[in-house]
């Protein structure tokens, strides 16, 4: 029988017995219907799972015996870093899950000149809760003890001039392809661009700041698919798809 996994952002320690947020608590109460001794894992992102039990279960409160604890290898030895333009609803919220999926070590979210979605201030804090709950909901449930870095909606300009390792943009004109790179350190950053892709100064902006332009195949790909095809590249050419 599958146990249910749950992040908790708070320490965890063996025979500690911790009262569980109001919104955990109702996931475990409503969604995963769990009743006083199930089984649950719990992990803060210390890449351990500590496999507890379900001490109380009542409207008042969910209480949580931690148990054993085993370390959780399943991290990629390649650390990618997404810079994602920002896209529709559904089409963000599917490529911020399956990213964690993938494995890609941090994702950050992009205003760019052509967003759809230009957010505020306020809009931007709201979105990036949001997301940030789809990552923690993606690490439970495939498998995750070390959560994604999720970073601030941010410019383009600033982000690329922060970044490191081999730096690549998605860009379906491009002549390079993947397999003809190879990174140097553990680390490939990869820059995806939004429904209307890059203007032409955003593409010079990338190259300046050193983004090696790349296609993925010869057909034009939306901008979900792109983002995700390529972290399923490099973790199969250079990260633990291939055994790494």
């Amino acid at each position: 029988m599958r146990v249910s996994r749950l992040y908790i952002p708070q320490a965890l320690a063996q025979g500690l017995v911790i009262t569980l947020e109001e919104d955990s608590a109702h996931y475990v109460r409503a969604v995963l219907r769990l009743k006083q001794k199930d089984a649950i894992v719990l992990f803060n992102g210390d890449g351990h799972d500590y496999l507890s039990v379900l001490s109380e279960v009542s409207r008042k409160h969910v209480k949580v015996e931690i148990g054993q604890f085993n370390a959780r290898h399943t991290e990629s030895t390649l650390n990618v870093v997404v810079g994602l333009g920002i896209s529709r609803g559904d089409r963000m919220d599917m490529v911020v899950q399956k990213a964690v999926e993938l494995g890609v070590y941090k994702i950050t979210p992009l205003q760019t000149e052509r967003c759809v979605v230009q957010l505020n201030a306020e809009k931007q804090q709201q979105r990036r809760c949001h997301w940030q709950k789809i990552v923690q909901h993606a690490s439970e449930q495939c498998g995750r003890a070390v959560l994604p870095e999720l970073g601030d909606v941010g410019s383009l300009a600033n982000w690329l001039s922060a970044q490191l390792g081999l730096k690549v943009f998605l860009d379906p004109y491009a002549e390079t392809v993947l397999n003809s790179l190879q990174p140097i350190t553990n680390t490939v950053t990869l820059l995806s661009g939004p429904e209307g892709g890059f203007t032409g100064q955003e593409r010079e902006l990338a190259k300046a700041a050193g983004f090696i332009p790349v296609r993925l195949g010869k057909r034009i790909l939306r901008t979900e698919t792109a983002a995700l095809a390529a972290l399923a590249a490099v973790q199969t050419l250079w990260g633990d798809f291939g055994g790494g």
